[in-house]
Order: C-alpha cells, then structure tokens, then sequence
C-alpha cells in the first residue's frame, strides 16, 4: 500500500469510528431508593399445570408434570384460563392436541387437570428512575415454584403492602416476611420478568424529597455501608451492614456478598429473609446495590446485585 493510500486509509477509519453509533444509556445520575414492600402479581403466557386429579376414565398424563405451561390447545394459542375453557368448550370434548381427554358431565367439563394463569407474593422496590418512572425489584427472575424455571409473563401489576410479622431464618433455612396486599393500590405495571429483576413503569406518585446519586462499581468499598427495607408495617428504614467482597461479572446476580451487624435487624429478622429481595444498599450517600440472595448456612450474610445492572436492564 503507497502511503497516500494508507493516508486515505487512515483517514476513512478515523471517520468510520467517529460517526459509529454509541450505546447510551439514558437512565439518570440520580435515583429513588426503594425499599418498600410490594405485593407482586403476574399473568402468565399459558396456563400452568399445578396438579392432577381423578375423572370416571381413570385417565393418565404421562407426558405432562406440574409445573409444564399449556401455550396451545388444537394449535390455538393460550394466554390464560379462559382461553383454556373456550377451546375446551368449542372442541369435541374428547380429544385435544395435549395428549389429555376432556369430558363433560352435568354441565361441568373435566380435564383432569389443575391449572392457574396468575402468580402473586411480595417482594421489595429496588429503585424510581424519577425522570423515565422506570422502575425495578427483586433483582432476580421471578421462577416457578413447582420447578424453578423462569415464568414467562404477559402482565403484571404491583401493589401497596404491609409486612404483618416474620418468620425469622436460622441456619440452613430462610425465613420470610408474611404481608397484606391492597390490590387496590396499584403502584405500577409489570412488563419484564428477567434473571436481573422485575421491571416497569410506576404510576403512582413519586417522592423526590432525597435522592440518592447511582454508584458505579469503582464507587464500592469494602467496609459500612446500610440496607433499606421495611420490618414493620410499612415503616422503611436503614439498617448497618458490612460489604466483605464484591465482583464485577454482569452474568451474575451476586456482585457484592454483605453482612447484616445491625442488631435490631438481627433481632426482628435473624438475617436476611424471603421478601427482603430487591431492598436497595447504600454507601456514601451512593446506591450501588439490591438484594437477591442469602446465604442459607450463615443467614445474616446475603448477595446483592449491582444497581447498574439493574438500571440497564430497565431500559431494555
């Protein structure tokens, strides 16, 4: 190649990499700590086998176990039960493409099998982005109970909650917060279930009295930092913890492992409990976390997922 070609050369790479479109990320530098208890309800896609019970035919399902989605019936797509019923109804009553029979006695339709469309808990408010309203929780998928595979889901709302006692964790068993739900407070929309967290827009009205600026990783220190959660009612307060070690894998949910010292939060809770997911760190007037797991063999220590993360998830 003459140098005057490599010249040009240059010069088209130059340009190339100047005009190349960048990856923004739109959340802001300043967030709304959550730390309220939230009642999480979600619509599935399909429907889901939850049991089996007996009809005259003695009928059998070898193919299907609990916990497997319905998403078709004679080629027809499923979004909930009532779909489920009308194909049911509409067919001839003897066969479906899901290798189950159906019969019809007095009236009633017999599948043999226990479905829901709906699955609901608690769960804790990670942050408000106040300018989109996005918002996220959890900080880990929500998953099937019966088989722990991620539920896919068509819709959701979350809802005001109040926290009416707690089952405290001990060693080799997490406890869990126990709460009401007010399904007619409805604080947003669920539109994303993923392994990061549950994500949407909040509707209702936002609290910008404090803000906490969003921690990068470098921001991390080992060392004091606190968790804000709720133990009773819908009081949401600090408690102390200790960040013992953190990571910087985006593959991963437990970026920082953590320590709860806060006696009071020992006393009410043994450490960390079912529920407590999504409660936001924070350390140096910085967020920089969200709770996901605790460790079984030592409750009082948990993970948490990194606030960035979870901000980027928002914005898919």
């Amino acid at each position: 190649m003459t140098f005057k070609k490599l010249k040009s050369f240059i010069a088209m790479f130059v340009v190339a990499t100047f005009i190349m479109p960048q990856s923004i990320l739109a959340y802001s530098n300043k967030i709304i700590a959550g730390g309220e208890t939230i009642g999480i309800e979600i619509k599935t896609k399909g429907v889901m086998i939850t049991g089996f019970y007996d009809v005259d035919d003695n009928r059998t399902f070898a193919k299907l176990k609990k916990g497997d989605m319905i998403i078709k019936a004679d080629n027809k797509a499923i979004n909930d039960i009532n779909d489920f019923i009308e194909i049911i109804k509409n067919s001839n009553q003897q066969n479906l493409k899901l290798t189950c029979k159906d019969s019809n006695k007095d009236g009633v339709i017999k599948t043999g099998l226990y479905v829901k469309d709906t699955i609901s808990g608690i769960g804790t408010l990670s942050f408000i982005d106040p300018k989109t309203k996005l918002y996220g929780a959890l900080g880990h998928e929500i998953s099937n109970s019966i088989n722990g595979v991620k539920v896919d889901i068509k819709d959701g709302k979350i809802y005001e909650s109040n926290i009416t006692s707690i089952d405290k964790s001990v060693k080799g068993e997490v406890g869990s917060k126990r709460a009401t739900t007010n399904e007619n407070e409805i604080f947003g929309d669920i539109n994303e279930n993923t392994s990061n967290g549950i994500f949407g827009k909040y509707n209702s009205e936002l609290n910008n009295d404090k803000l906490y600026e969003v921690g990068d990783y470098k921001d991390i220190s080992l060392g004091k930092a606190s968790l804000i959660t709720v133990i009773n009612k819908d009081l949401k307060k600090e408690y102390n913890v200790e960040i013992l070690k953190k990571n910087n894998n985006k593959n991963d949910n437990k970026n920082i492992l953590f320590k709860i010292t806060d006696e009071e939060l020992i006393n009410k809770t043994g450490g960390v409990v079912q529920g407590m997911s999504g409660s936001p760190i924070v350390q140096n007037g910085k967020i920089i976390g969200a709770v996901t797991n605790a460790v079984i063999n030592d409750p009082k220590k948990g993970y948490a997922i990194l606030i960035t993360t979870m901000l980027e998830e928002s914005e898919n």
